[in-house]
């Protein structure tokens, strides 16, 4: 309950406004001199303060108001102040306002247009609390990642940030990591981030599109094979395992392994043994795996096609890699850095354009839209037929860029959890107000 500080020397007034705060669920404190009023404020943690401008019988300049408030200011610059007063100063009035007086009253006041106020004031004060927490909270994610190297990845969004910050602390433990998200995303970037702040950050880093290779030859290709073990080997074959020994594996596309494979990569992971194709002599390997998918391997483990026992060896921790929709302060910035120009030469339309378009292939799409624009615009002003996206279908900001801040059910369930329940955690972790939170919350139905 927020405290609300009455400073009048009359305690017929501090009677009636106590009365009208504690209706409205506020809690009063009130005290009847300037001296009173410094030390409660020092003392106790006030969320706003009315206060007179006169505190003697037979004072009516507003100088001993004028004198409380700017001590007030001196002490907590933020805090928001109402004055109030039956000798309406005009000329003051404006000095003070300017000063930093949040709204000067007369009285007697009117009590809607009082409540209003403080109503006002206070969200006001608690979204400047919110946003001072939340550039603190940003200024301290971008320094933990000082150190960090990003491997040329270019991001601006809050979902990036706290993916980098995982896979800063992935990165140092030796373990399997599958990296999930559709295709085009960046999912071998983030494996390359991973390999570089790793302690094999020297060693090899091998990829291997698993999708790409031939099922005849994907035994061969992963494990190696001797001259002879199949028509047209006539030369032995080092595989990608015996490859990254003491490096990172990166095996993208995971989903796409046949069962005979999987067996074998099980194994592997299991002994950090394996044999070439043809050969029965066991070599052992020290490999870091890190793979990728753009499917559901779960749905897979149903159909059988996917064992679970390799999902589990492989999902030690996942990296969930959101789409590009999903992280739209990202676009620009990717955008600028593909055409390499200056965010100033994107049009109010351009930027629509950019931010409205599905992107369903990701990064990898809108890469190629801006190679197209580059090719196209031949030192043109961009527009934004030069990336074949029409203009005309861009009038307003889709649903998803209106509302990239909006937390959905699953994010205020699970920052519940995180914050114990406490709700003014939760709102500032969702830069949300209280009111706001608990709006969203009686939209899903969740129970406080």
């Amino acid at each position: 309950m927020d405290k609300i500080l009455i400073v009048d020397d009359n305690p017929t007034i501090c009677d009636a406004l106590s009365l009208l705060l504690s209706l409205h669920h506020y809690q009063a404190i009130c005290c009847h001199t300037p001296e009173q009023a410094i030390e409660i404020v020092r003392e106790q943690n006030i969320a706003l303060v009315i206060q007179d401008m006169n505190f003697q019988a037979d004072t009516t300049s507003g100088e001993e108001g004028k004198t409380l408030f700017y001590q007030l200011r001196n002490h907590q610059a933020d805090l928001p102040v109402i004055l109030i007063t039956a000798w309406t100063h005009l000329a003051m009035a404006v000095t003070l306002v300017k000063d930093g007086a949040a709204d000067y009253l007369s009285k007697p006041w009117d009590d809607a247009k009082l409540l209003l106020s403080i109503t006002n004031l206070l969200e006001l004060q608690e979204l400047r609390q919110q946003n001072y927490y939340l550039q603190q909270q940003q200024q301290q994610r971008v320094k933990s990642l000082e150190q960090l190297d990003l491997c040329g990845l270019i991001y601006a969004s809050t979902a990036m940030q706290q993916l980098l910050e995982m896979c800063k602390q992935v990165a140092q433990a030796e373990i399997s990591v599958l990296i999930s998200g559709p295709n085009g995303a960046g999912k071998e970037k983030i494996a390359q981030i991973i390999q570089a702040n790793s302690k094999r950050k020297s060693q090899p880093f091998i990829k291997v599109n698993v999708g790409a290779l031939p099922i005849e030859l994907m035994e061969a290709e992963l494990f190696g094979a001797e001259a002879g073990a199949y028509t047209g080997a006539t030369q032995k074959r080092i595989g990608r395992f015996e490859a990254a020994d003491g490096g990172t594996l990166f095996l993208d596309e995971i989903a796409e392994l046949p069962l005979s494979g999987q067996v074998k990569l099980l194994r592997v992971l299991q002994t950090g043994e394996f044999e070439r194709l043809g050969s029965h002599k066991t070599r052992k390997i020290n490999v870091r795996v890190i793979s990728a998918t753009n499917g559901n391997l779960l749905a897979l483990i149903a159909e059988g096609k996917f064992r679970e026992d390799l999902f589990y060896r492989l999902n030690v921790i996942e990296l969930a890699l959101p789409a590009l929709h999903e992280r739209l302060d990202d676009i620009i910035p990717l955008a600028q850095y593909f055409l390499n120009i200056d965010k100033t030469e994107f049009s109010p339309a351009l930027t629509q354009a950019l931010l409205s378009h599905p992107w369903s292939g990701n990064v990898r799409e809108l890469e190629n839209a801006c190679q197209r624009a580059k090719l196209l615009s031949s030192g043109q002003t961009l527009s934004p037929q030069h990336f074949g996206l029409n203009e005309t279908n861009f009038t307003h900001l889709s649903h998803s860029a209106c509302h990239k801040n909006e937390p959905s059910k699953n994010e205020i369930e699970q920052a519940l959890i995180l914050n114990n329940g406490v709700i003014a955690q939760v709102a500032r972790q969702l830069g949300l107000s209280r009111q706001a939170l608990y709006r969203r919350m009686n939209k899903y139905g969740i129970s406080p």
